[in-house]
């Protein structure tokens, strides 16, 4: 496919490294930015033009928290991001990863815990599963006629279940042999001398494993010890590599550990991402409490962590009770262990069950991720038209119940019919304004690709700048345009070892045009859209097309307002396997 010469004029171009932004016109040749002059440059007469005027140009964004693993493998296009100007991608977060394995394994480990249909994605990894190593995965990645770049991390939970077989990772007895450990070491260094960007892990219980044999048991990872992690990181401290991991969110107490382990007096800093800082309606002190510990951390003790944030509310759906967070209660699991709604009905109305529920539900001992106030919720869907609208706890006023019968009641008789929605944090605008300032934070956490039905945070860069902007206009600026560009592209970027995130001469030319104008209530709306190949899944995405211009990843046109280019998920040409820079 031959890459074109494209002529980007009239834009106010952002470099990416937070430099004020200049008038300029960009010259791209064989996928590269070959200059950026003033406007009106003579450019060859060959050259297509991209008309720019009154929009910005940036890098293209990046997201590296995804987990498009097996949409990847169907689709790899990712065209729900890449319409919003994503141009790179990180896979395998959260100690999953499609690295090595089984086709039965990986789904069950993945499926269940990321929302994502096991139906499609265990007969897709039947048809498609043709690598048996981490290296021979980038490679089969690399055949794929990717539509955005894509980076990898690897999955603990994959190597833990390979190299011990599934059974016995799962087993909390059970603690991996020498030769186990030695296995999965070796795992790690054949990835980092792929290009993997580092490991991730999990340590959060209510993960939970698809399938049969092991149903509902926590993912792999959650049952490795800190010692285990240890030998395993002390592999990316040395090569300076990136170490990702999932908090016991029940607790929050092991983050300390995360902190403590990065440390580096003594020692080589350990590059460590924790997911996530979220002002929760449910806690409200942890945001503040882990961002000022992470602050003094790495200022005192040479510890090298960020937490991942979205810059957006963090915004649930669910239909009937199909969203990870009912999994913190043992109640919850239970009812999700069933598969059907007929068997959920039947157990959501035995009185014992609604007992231990409402017991559990109302519990702190072991603190809380959703803050259970389903005063705070709206039915957006339901057979019944007279709910739509209305909250559980408006419900149960008027049926004279408590709230949480109520709840139990209607998914009882409509199962996963009934859709309702909540808002689980970052709904203060002041306070999500000083996490996205915090220096010790990367933008991100998409989870895209994942929890189809419960999260659209594929367009979070354009709902960033909007955010930025829209407090510029309003005369309360709390961040620079140029600040915010730089936090979607080369903070992350050099920070996790990716080659992206500027536009100057010589780069990939990876950018972005984006309209400002566009930038309005559109980018916050969202819509439910089918996704192919899916068995008629429809989606929770967010569509706005007003705001962007032009894709353009590796020099080509990807993306133009509402349509794809041609060829674009179908050719290689566009996107390509990004292995990690040399530190």
């Amino acid at each position: 496919m031959p890459t074109p010469t494209l002529a980007i004029r009239g834009g106010l171009i952002f470099d990416g490294l937070g430099s004020p932004p200049r008038r300029a016109d960009v010259l791209v040749t064989e996928g590269r930015v070959t200059e950026v002059a003033e406007p009106g440059a003579p450019f060859p007469a060959h050259a297509q033009p991209i008309d720019a005027t009154d929009a910005w140009v940036t890098p293209g964004f990046l997201d590296l928290h995804t987990h498009y693993d097996a949409e990847v493998e169907l689709a790899p296009g990712l065209h729900e991001s890449v319409r919003h100007g994503v141009t790179t991608i990180v896979l395998g977060s959260c100690g999953l990863s499609l690295a090595v394995g089984s086709a039965e394994d990986l789904a069950d480990m993945f499926c269940r815990v990321e929302g994502i249909p096991r139906s499609t994605v265990l007969p897709l990894l039947r048809r498609t599963l043709d690598w048996s190593s981490p290296t021979e995965y980038l490679q089969h990645l690399q055949r794929l006629p990717l539509g955005p770049h894509v980076a990898n991390l690897l999955g603990h939970s994959t190597i833990r279940a390979h190299a011990m077989g599934l059974g016995r990772s799962l087993d909390p007895t059970v603690r991996p042999t020498a030769d186990e450990l030695g296995h999965m070491e070796r795992l790690v260094e054949e990835a980092l001398d792929a290009g993997y960007l580092g490991l991730s892990i999990n340590t959060l219980p209510w993960d939970k494993m698809d399938g049969e044999e092991f149903r509902s048991r926590p993912t792999p990872s959650v049952f490795g010890t800190w010692q285990e992690y240890r030998r395993l990181s002390s592999i990316l401290r040395r090569r300076g590599r990136v170490f990702q991991g999932v908090p016991n969110l029940r607790t929050k107490l092991n983050i300390f550990l995360f902190l403590l382990h990065s440390t580096g007096i003594g020692r080589r800093p350990l590059k460590t991402t924790i997911i996530a800082l979220i002002d929760a309606v449910a806690s409200r002190p942890a945001a503040p409490i882990a961002g000022t510990l992470t602050r003094l951390f790495n200022r005192w003790l040479r510890a090298d962590v960020r937490f991942q944030a979205l810059p957006v509310p963090f915004e649930l759906w669910t239909d009937g009770m199909e969203v990870p967070v009912l999994e913190e209660i043992a109640a919850g699991t239970e009812a999700l262990h069933l598969h059907t709604d007929e068997a959920r009905a039947k157990l959501l109305r035995d009185p014992d069950y609604r007992r231990r529920f409402k017991r559990q539900w109302a519990s702190w001992i072991w603190g809380r991720a959703y803050h259970r106030n389903l005063q705070k919720t709206e039915i957006v869907e339901a057979p019944d038209p007279t709910l739509v609208g209305r909250s559980f706890g408006q419900v149960a006023r008027e049926r004279g119940v408590d709230a949480v019968d109520a709840y139990l009641d209607l998914v009882a008789e409509h199962g996963k019919r009934l859709r309702w929605y909540t808002v689980v944090g970052n709904d203060r605008p002041r306070v999500l304004e000083r996490i996205m300032r915090h220096p010790d934070i990367l933008i991100g956490f998409s989870d895209a690709g994942a929890h189809l039905r419960n999260m659209a945070y594929y367009n979070f860069p354009l709902r960033m700048l909007k955010r930025v902007r829209d407090a510029q206009l309003a005369q309360r600026p709390f961040m620079t345009i140029e600040r915010a560009v730089q936090r979607l592209t080369s903070e992350i970027a050099r920070w996790m070892g990716i080659e992206a995130g500027t536009l100057r001469p010589g780069d990939r030319a990876d950018v972005v045009v984006v309209d400002p104008a566009g930038l309005d209530d559109s980018v916050e709306a969202s819509v439910l859209a089918p996704m192919p190949g899916f068995d008629d899944l429809r989606r929770v995405v967010r569509r706005n097309d007003a705001a962007v211009r032009a894709v353009l990843i590796n020099g080509r046109i990807a993306y133009e307002p509402a349509r794809f280019a041609d060829e674009f998920g179908q050719a290689r040409g566009f996107g390509t396997l990004l292995r990690a820079q040399s530190s």
